[in-house]
């Protein structure tokens, strides 16, 4: 009996459910208005890596252009190239799902994209979606087009002449039951479909052929599978190979010389030399598995071999393909590609040297026998000679971190995480190159699959990384030493279960201490030279081949598959309270919090269901408040049972009570990470898995941050040098939001206000430099934070002109099919003339000089505004000159003052400022250059001398200009030949003489003959001295003094000209009756 209840327990805390208090959360977001903030100015920015690429579901290339290629990634969205992987476009960043696990081309037309949602693999990473998705323009626009409860989706068939018939292999949900799995079908391009295979229970559909010859015969590969925690059941009753005569609406099982027991997941592939040959890779009890043969469309299987996908386990690959270029050559994706010559007798691993390993998607070109392109967990490569050499696609960003974390290195601090399959990775947030961050300014960590990394907050260069299940190491990046320091088990003890992903604590209270976590927590106090155990087992210590998986407890003899797996019954977050030492909480995969407020001594359990959650909801992070020692915050994860709800807490007694602040956090929305600022208390950001969010208020209301495409964040960590908020993505690198520190002043009064300039962080000062060397189109770049001195603002009130007003009233009119009332003439007149209203940021130097102006249209928000340390250009201006200042000289490092006003209709209102910041030399050259004083009184005199030599040409051309028009006036004269003519052809003799003298001679510049130095070759030389933090040295100086004795002789010949010789020859012209001349005024 006792065991009986045991049992029925058992399966009770498997069966996920919701506490009223849960219910009551979601039901308060639904009617409450979130207060509208803009943060507008903060935006997310990517900074790569794309040296590691990431995983590849699926490609497809154009039938009619093979450098058209369409790529699905396993949770990056969908990538296209129109030139052969030269350049790629995301083209699905929009999209409410970025996991995907299929792509397909309507073979009739091939602008006709269709997508499934949702990876096509059993992993334990993997996210879910939300149906299928089809483009008529080429991915330039896309359409749900229904199944929103698949969650995983592996394959779509358009039919071959008419694209409205359509069949989707629907896997369903992987964590639970039911959902919309199995085979499904439409005629009328997408908009009904009807289940034609599979149940509503455990069987999906993993794989379909279509016969090449007969559209009406298919085959489908129906699959059972569930994922839990503890476990992976790959297989199962409903696992199956059929065929259908009719187009799908009717099907055979087909099963005369295949397995009898339970099977897993199956590829299939149909040969295109003949066929009636087809092949099934199935997977069996125990990551066993087999590859079989049927000459006669499946009536009857031959078993090949004994081969099967291995690695992570069958469900990770198993994908099964025909050569169209030999009968019988078949590729078997595979941690290496298994290929076979003999329909499946025997198997040989692919040459895949200088290739990473993990293959899902495979391409032939129908013309190149030596040509494949593989996709896998490391992006794209082709083999152009059948596999003896690869090419890789280095510019394609998808890696998936799980974790992050910063350094202090300066000038700007590095990056680390762990990676899906691609090891830990760090690089630099920005760089000082004018092309931004390369893959070359990355280098990896450690090996393997990465997990969480940390830093070091005495050394730089010290950094501690891991792999999968708690393979810790601390790695000298001077050296590049990596030292393993994973703490082991005792004698005696058991199996030391680390999570996947292991949690790794550097203390805030003592940098030697670290604390590590297993199914126990430990602790050094050496950097993890040596290690002790602090807590006995934290978790429930389950048997987890006991536990239910599809429902009920299994039969041994089935398609178990831990391997896949990582343990279970582990901790999965640690937290140490940087207010009080030896305050430690400890989270678990399977429902339990746990804390001590004695350093480990002693723990205090408290199991998830006192937060109203289901008994073994993933506990996906626990963060100590930074001031005050009692609050906690812990964000849950129950995904895994099914459950996509956002669950964020918090407790102000140390866990005794609990408090969901996920507030209007989106359902279907989970929450991988919490941060909260090290200034403001309230100010919090969340890592979602569909962007991340910022509180103003400590959870009551959130705010979605922009400048990231649809995507997950697993991770997040606050560098507190600068400000910045950085952000690990499942599937696109990490992303920084540079300086969000104006969020902090985000507060009623503040907003309220007409304007607010908030104080920036201190800016960096560099020239930027350029150190690449040659590159093509393919070279990857990250964006660089925007150079200069960067400001946030935010205006309370609308600055839309008239005719933004008029427009935004007709397309509301437009909508609602109303008639349009003409404004009138006067009103489109006046629209025409109306300025837009501008910002103007202004700078003063020390002293309260003003040296630059930097202005842009006002509007309604928070928005940004940069200054790029130039002075005003000293360079003239015409009605041609553009608003744009460049070319000024470089400001020098100190401090400085900006402050904001508004132009409205030649109205200036003074906004707010002037505020005080700094600008920063981020490195000391090796020779000293001239002080402050000596710049600008240098710069004022260059300043000096542009403005009188852009008088001086000013009045030469004018004089050019009225020479030509007084040779035509002087032919129009009612005089004879005589003096005049001569008086003009002196005076264009002096005028080419001195135009000569400034631009040299144009025989020897049309042939590239150099001329002799002039006035603007000094001045040019002159300036060059301003453009760097050196400083002007005595060689520019002697040049800017060549330059102003030749502006003095120039200026006094061409003032000669333009006040007395011209007025003469005026004069005469005049008294012989000659034409008025334009510009000569009125008498």
């Amino acid at each position: 009996m006792k065991s009986l209840v045991l049992s029925s327990l058992c399966v009770l805390l498997f069966i996920p459910f919701q506490s009223v208090e849960a219910q009551k959360r979601k039901s308060n977001t639904t009617t409450k208005a979130t207060p509208e903030v803009s943060l507008d100015a903060f935006s997310l920015r990517n900074v790569g890596p794309a040296f590691l690429s990431g995983r590849i579901a699926d490609i497809k290339t154009h039938p009619e252009n093979e450098n058209v290629w369409y790529v699905a990634t396993g949770s990056s969205g969908v990538w296209k190239t129109n030139n052969a992987g030269t350049t790629w476009n995301p083209i699905f960043d929009k999209q409410s799902s970025y996991s995907t696990g299929c792509i397909t081309l309507d073979p009739s037309n091939p602008d006709i994209v269709w997508v499934g949602t949702g990876e096509n693999v059993g992993g334990r990473h993997v996210a879910y979606g939300d149906g299928v998705y089809r483009s008529d323009d080429g991915g330039k626009t896309w359409k749900n087009k229904g199944l929103k409860t698949s969650e995983h989706i592996s394959e779509i068939i358009v039919h071959p002449d008419n694209s409205d018939v359509v069949w989707v292999a629907a896997q369903g949900p992987l964590w639970t039951k039911g959902g919309e799995r199995g085979l499904y079908k439409t005629t009328n391009g997408g908009t009904t479909w009807k289940k034609v295979l599979g149940n509503d229970q455990w069987t999906g559909v993993t794989d379909i052929m279509i016969d090449p010859r007969n559209p009406q015969i298919l085959y489908a590969a129906t699959w059972d599978r569930h994922r839990t925690v503890a476990a992976l059941m790959g297989g199962g009753p409903g696992t199956a190979i059929y065929r259908s005569e009719d187009g799908g609406d009717n099907w055979t099982k087909l099963s005369n010389g295949l397995p009898k027991s339970n099977m897993g997941k199956i590829g299939l592939a149909i040969s295109p030399q003949n066929p009636d040959v087809v092949y099934a890779a199935i997977e069996l009890d125990r990551k066993s598995g087999a590859v079989y043969r049927s000459s006669n469309r499946g009536a009857s299987w031959v078993k090949m071999s004994n081969t099967v996908s291995g690695g992570t386990g069958p469900h990770y690959y198993q994908e099964l393909f025909a050569s169209p270029h030999e009968f019988d050559r078949l590729y078997l994706m595979n941690v290496r590609v298994l290929t076979s010559g003999d329909g499946g007798k025997t198997f040989v691993q692919l040459k895949e040297s200088d290739k990473h390993s993990d293959n899902h998607a495979i391409v032939f070109k129908k013309d190149d026998p030596n040509y494949i392109m593989l996709g896998t967990d490391a992006g794209i490569y082709e083999t152009f000679d059948n596999a003896e050499t690869w090419r890789y696609i280095k510019n394609l960003p998808l890696t998936q971190f799980y974790k992050v974390a910063v350094n202090n290195a300066e000038p700007f601090y590095h990056i680390f995480g762990g990676t899906q399959d691609n090891g830990s990775a760090g690089g630099p947030s920005a760089t000082d190159e004018r092309e931004g961050i390369a893959n070359k300014h990355w280098y990896k960590t450690l090996f393997a699959d990465g997990h969480q990394s940390a830093t070091d907050p005495v050394y730089n260069d010290i950094i501690y990384a891991e792999t999968q299940q708690g393979g810790l190491y601390r790695v000298d990046l001077t050296t590049g030493e990596q030292v393993s320091i994973q703490p082991k088990a005792r004698l005696g003890e058991p199996h030391e279960r680390f999570n996947w992903d292991a949690p790794i604590l550097v203390s805030p209270h003592n940098p030697k201490r670290l604390y590590f976590a297993s199914y126990r927590v430990w602790k050094s106090e050496s950097r993890g030279d040596d290690w002790e155990p602090i807590s006995g087992d934290l978790t429930r210590n389950e048997n987890r081949l006991a536990l239910p998986i599809m429902g009920r407890t299994q039969s041994w003899d089935n398609a178990w598959d831990v391997g896949a797996m990582s343990n279970y019954n582990t901790i999965t977050s640690l937290a140490e309270s940087p207010v009080q030492e030896g305050l430690l909480y400890a989270g678990t995969d399977d429902g339990f919090i746990q804390v001590s407020e004695n350093g480990g001594d002693s723990w205090r359990k408290i199991p998830v269901t006192a937060l109203g959650l289901a008994p073994r909801t993933f506990v996906n992070d626990i963060k100590a408040d930074l001031f005050d020692a009692n609050t906690v915050y812990v964000a849950l994860d129950n995904h895994k049972e099914g459950d996509f709800s956002p669950y964020l807490f918090k407790s102000t007694d140390q866990g005794k009570t609990w408090k969901s602040i996920s507030g209007n956090i989106p359902d279907r929305t989970l929450v991988w990470r919490m941060v909260q600022d090290p200034v403001k208390k309230n100010l919090l950001f969340v890592g979602t898995e569909f962007g991340i969010y910022t509180s103003l208020n400590g959870g009551e209301e959130w705010h979605k941050l922009g400048g990231a495409p649809t995507i997950s964040f697993r991770d997040l960590v606050i560098q507190k040098r600068e400000n910045d908020l950085v952000a690990a993505s499942f599937g696109r690198g990490f992303f920084i939001l540079d300086d969000y520190s104006a969020l902090r002043e985000f507060t009623d009064d503040n907003l309220k206000q007409k304007a607010k300039l908030f104080t920036p962080r201190t800016a960096k000062w560099f020239v930027p430099r350029s150190n690449i060397g040659n590159t093509g189109a393919d070279y990857y770049f990250a964006k660089n934070p925007t150079y200069g001195a960067v400001f946030t603002y935010h205006l309370a009130e609308d600055y839309k002109t008239a005719k933004e007003h008029r427009t935004k009233k007709e397309a509301d009119l437009n909508k609602k099919n109303a008639n349009i009332p003409f404004p009138g003439w006067d009103a489109l007149d006046a629209e025409r003339e109306e300025q837009a209203a501008q910002v103007v940021l202004s700078i003063q130097d020390s002293k309260g000089n003003v040296i630059n102006k930097v202005s842009q249209k006002a509007s309604k928000g928070s928005h940004r505004i940069a200054w790029n340390f130039t002075h005003f250009n000293p360079y003239a201006v015409s009605d041609r000159s553009s608003q744009t200042n460049r070319g000024g000289a470089l400001a020098k490092p100190g401090t400085y003052q900006a402050s904001l006003a508004l132009i409205q209709n030649g109205k200036v209102t003074p906004l707010d400022g002037p505020i005080s910041f700094e600008i920063k030399a981020i490195r000391e050259g090796v020779l000293k250059g001239i002080d402050t004083d000596a710049y600008n009184s240098y710069l004022a005199e260059v300043t000096s001398v542009y403005s009188s030599i852009a008088a001086v040409q000013d009045v030469l051309s004018q004089s050019v200009k009225m020479h030509k028009a007084m040779k035509i006036a002087l032919s129009r004269a009612k005089i004879l030949p005589g003096a005049i003519e001569t008086k003009l052809a002196e005076l264009n003799a002096d005028l080419i003489r001195i135009n000569k003298g400034i631009s040299g001679s144009p025989s020897r510049s049309e042939v590239g003959e150099r001329n002799p130095s002039g006035i603007r070759n000094y001045l040019s030389t002159a300036m060059t001295g301003l453009q760097n933090s050196y400083g002007p040295t005595p060689l520019h100086a002697k040049s800017l003094e060549i330059a102003k004795t030749l502006l003095s002789e120039l200026k006094t010949e061409v003032k000669t000209i333009s006040e007395t010789r011209i007025p003469a020859i005026e004069s005469a012209l005049k008294a012989a009756g000659a034409p008025y001349i334009m510009g000569q005024g009125i008498e």
